[in-house]
Protein backbone atom coordinates (compact mmCIF):
# COMPACT_ATOMS: atom_id res chain seq x y z
CA UNK A 1 0.00 0.00 0.00
CA UNK A 2 1.47 3.31 -1.01
CA UNK A 3 1.84 6.23 2.14
CA UNK A 4 1.62 9.61 0.56
CA UNK A 5 2.83 11.06 3.58
CA UNK A 6 5.65 8.76 3.89
CA UNK A 7 6.37 9.38 0.03
CA UNK A 8 5.78 13.05 0.66
CA UNK A 9 8.52 13.08 3.71
CA UNK A 10 10.54 11.35 1.49
CA UNK A 11 10.25 13.33 -1.18
CA UNK A 12 11.47 16.92 1.23
CA UNK A 13 14.20 14.89 2.87
CA UNK A 14 15.63 13.14 -0.54
CA UNK A 15 15.30 15.99 -2.64
CA UNK A 16 16.68 19.12 -0.18
CA UNK A 17 19.57 16.58 0.15
CA UNK A 18 20.60 16.12 -3.56
CA UNK A 19 20.54 19.80 -4.56
CA UNK A 20 23.68 20.87 -3.38
CA UNK A 21 25.18 17.71 -4.18
CA UNK A 22 27.78 16.87 -6.92
CA UNK A 23 25.39 14.73 -8.90
CA UNK A 24 22.90 17.36 -9.41
CA UNK A 25 26.33 19.96 -10.85
CA UNK A 26 27.35 16.65 -12.79
CA UNK A 27 24.35 17.06 -14.51
CA UNK A 28 23.99 20.45 -15.31
CA UNK A 29 27.27 19.94 -16.83
CA UNK A 30 26.82 17.13 -18.96
CA UNK A 31 22.80 18.76 -19.90
CA UNK A 32 24.68 21.91 -21.31
CA UNK A 33 27.09 19.73 -23.43
CA UNK A 34 24.18 16.76 -25.06
CA UNK A 35 20.78 17.22 -25.16
CA UNK A 36 19.16 17.42 -22.39
CA UNK A 37 16.54 14.57 -22.66
CA UNK A 38 18.88 11.88 -23.52
CA UNK A 39 21.22 12.90 -20.65
CA UNK A 40 18.41 12.60 -18.20
CA UNK A 41 17.47 9.13 -19.49
CA UNK A 42 21.02 7.70 -18.55
CA UNK A 43 20.48 10.16 -15.13
CA UNK A 44 16.91 8.86 -14.33
CA UNK A 45 17.94 5.05 -14.96
CA UNK A 46 21.30 4.93 -12.53
CA UNK A 47 19.07 6.75 -9.78
CA UNK A 48 16.37 4.27 -10.35
CA UNK A 49 19.18 1.53 -9.77
CA UNK A 50 20.73 3.35 -6.70
CA UNK A 51 16.99 3.49 -5.05
CA UNK A 52 16.38 -0.16 -5.79
CA UNK A 53 19.19 -1.02 -4.18
CA UNK A 54 18.52 1.06 -0.63
CA UNK A 55 15.29 0.03 -0.48
CA UNK A 56 16.68 -3.64 -0.53
CA UNK A 57 18.66 -2.68 1.78
CA UNK A 58 16.20 -0.73 4.09
CA UNK A 59 14.05 -3.51 4.01
CA UNK A 60 16.50 -6.11 5.36
CA UNK A 61 17.01 -3.75 8.05
CA UNK A 62 13.16 -4.07 9.16
CA UNK A 63 14.29 -7.63 10.29
CA UNK A 64 16.25 -6.53 12.84
CA UNK A 65 14.48 -5.49 16.34
CA UNK A 66 12.62 -2.28 16.20
CA UNK A 67 14.87 -0.24 18.98
CA UNK A 68 18.33 -1.33 17.05
CA UNK A 69 16.97 -0.22 14.06
CA UNK A 70 15.72 2.85 15.28
CA UNK A 71 19.09 3.76 17.24
CA UNK A 72 21.18 3.00 13.92
CA UNK A 73 18.60 4.84 11.68
CA UNK A 74 18.92 7.83 14.11
CA UNK A 75 22.60 7.68 14.58
CA UNK A 76 23.03 7.51 10.79
CA UNK A 77 20.58 10.35 9.83
CA UNK A 78 22.91 12.67 12.43
CA UNK A 79 26.07 11.71 10.80
CA UNK A 80 24.29 12.85 7.42
CA UNK A 81 23.13 15.99 9.06
CA UNK A 82 26.70 16.57 10.68
CA UNK A 83 27.89 15.70 6.57
CA UNK A 84 25.78 18.60 5.40
CA UNK A 85 26.82 20.77 7.71
CA UNK A 86 30.38 19.96 7.91
CA UNK A 87 30.64 20.06 3.98
CA UNK A 88 33.16 21.93 2.58
CA UNK A 89 32.70 24.80 0.24
CA UNK A 90 31.72 24.81 -3.68
CA UNK A 91 35.42 23.92 -4.80
CA UNK A 92 34.42 20.43 -5.75
CA UNK A 93 36.20 19.14 -9.21
CA UNK A 94 33.67 17.80 -11.51
CA UNK A 95 34.74 14.96 -13.49
CA UNK A 96 32.90 14.48 -16.55
CA UNK A 97 35.70 13.38 -18.58
CA UNK A 98 34.18 10.40 -19.60
CA UNK A 99 31.42 12.35 -21.57
CA UNK A 100 31.17 11.11 -25.23
CA UNK A 101 32.02 13.65 -28.42
CA UNK A 102 29.21 11.26 -29.88
CA UNK A 103 25.77 12.52 -29.68
CA UNK A 104 23.97 9.69 -29.81
CA UNK A 105 21.27 8.49 -27.30
CA UNK A 106 23.33 5.11 -26.23
CA UNK A 107 26.59 6.78 -26.11
CA UNK A 108 24.98 10.25 -24.28
CA UNK A 109 22.63 8.64 -22.13
CA UNK A 110 25.33 5.80 -21.26
CA UNK A 111 27.83 8.46 -19.89
CA UNK A 112 25.12 9.86 -17.40
CA UNK A 113 23.62 6.27 -16.26
CA UNK A 114 27.38 5.58 -15.51
CA UNK A 115 28.80 8.85 -14.38
CA UNK A 116 25.54 8.92 -11.69
CA UNK A 117 26.06 5.18 -10.85
CA UNK A 118 29.51 5.32 -9.98
CA UNK A 119 29.29 8.85 -8.19
CA UNK A 120 25.85 8.28 -5.60
CA UNK A 121 26.52 5.13 -5.04
CA UNK A 122 27.10 4.89 -1.19
CA UNK A 123 26.19 8.56 -1.55
CA UNK A 124 24.19 10.21 1.44
CA UNK A 125 20.78 9.75 -0.30
CA UNK A 126 21.42 6.29 -1.24
CA UNK A 127 21.95 5.81 2.64
CA UNK A 128 19.00 7.97 3.39
CA UNK A 129 16.72 6.04 1.44
CA UNK A 130 17.70 2.99 3.09
CA UNK A 131 17.27 4.54 6.64
CA UNK A 132 13.83 5.80 5.28
CA UNK A 133 12.76 2.29 4.23
CA UNK A 134 13.68 0.99 7.64
CA UNK A 135 11.98 3.90 9.40
CA UNK A 136 8.76 3.71 7.94
CA UNK A 137 8.54 -0.11 6.48
CA UNK A 138 6.87 1.61 3.51
CA UNK A 139 9.25 0.04 0.56
CA UNK A 140 7.08 1.39 -2.70
CA UNK A 141 5.99 4.54 -0.82
CA UNK A 142 9.45 5.23 0.17
CA UNK A 143 11.34 4.18 -3.09
CA UNK A 144 8.54 6.81 -5.11
CA UNK A 145 9.39 9.22 -3.09
CA UNK A 146 13.60 8.77 -3.45
CA UNK A 147 13.25 8.33 -7.29
CA UNK A 148 11.12 11.09 -7.63
CA UNK A 149 13.15 13.62 -5.36
CA UNK A 150 16.42 12.48 -7.62
CA UNK A 151 15.03 12.29 -10.91
CA UNK A 152 13.78 16.03 -9.95
CA UNK A 153 16.86 17.26 -8.71
CA UNK A 154 18.04 15.80 -12.07
CA UNK A 155 16.00 18.00 -14.08
CA UNK A 156 17.09 20.77 -12.27
CA UNK A 157 20.67 20.35 -12.57
CA UNK A 158 20.16 19.30 -16.23
CA UNK A 159 17.31 21.99 -17.40
CA UNK A 160 17.76 24.91 -15.23
CA UNK A 161 19.96 24.81 -12.07
CA UNK A 162 21.88 28.37 -12.96
CA UNK A 163 19.01 30.10 -12.53
CA UNK A 164 17.91 28.40 -9.60
CA UNK A 165 21.58 28.32 -8.01
CA UNK A 166 21.09 32.42 -8.52
CA UNK A 167 18.26 32.69 -6.38
CA UNK A 168 18.35 30.15 -3.93
CA UNK A 169 22.16 30.34 -2.21
CA UNK A 170 23.75 26.51 -1.73
CA UNK A 171 24.19 27.22 1.95
CA UNK A 172 20.74 27.73 2.67
CA UNK A 173 19.14 24.66 0.78
CA UNK A 174 22.22 22.90 2.86
CA UNK A 175 21.22 23.96 5.97
CA UNK A 176 17.51 23.20 5.68
CA UNK A 177 18.52 19.78 4.61
CA UNK A 178 20.69 19.18 7.44
CA UNK A 179 17.75 20.49 10.15
CA UNK A 180 15.48 17.99 8.37
CA UNK A 181 17.68 15.36 8.80
CA UNK A 182 18.66 16.47 12.63
CA UNK A 183 14.72 16.18 13.92
CA UNK A 184 14.72 12.55 12.03
CA UNK A 185 17.57 11.54 13.76
CA UNK A 186 15.83 13.16 16.75
CA UNK A 187 12.43 11.42 16.60
CA UNK A 188 14.51 8.50 15.44
CA UNK A 189 16.84 8.17 18.47
CA UNK A 190 13.71 9.37 21.27
CA UNK A 191 11.90 6.06 19.81
CA UNK A 192 14.82 3.87 20.18
CA UNK A 193 15.20 4.86 23.69
CA UNK A 194 11.37 4.64 24.21
CA UNK A 195 10.29 1.98 22.49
Amino acid sequence: MISFTVMAITFGVVFLAELPDKTALAGLVLGTRYRASYVFAGVAAAFAVHVALAIAAGSVLTLLPHRLVQAVVGVLFLAGALMLLLKKGDDEEETVKAAPADQSFWKVSGAGFMLILVAEFGDLTQIMTANLAARYDSPVSVGLGAVLALWSVAGIGILGGRTLMRYVPLKLITKVAACLMLALAGFSLFEAITG
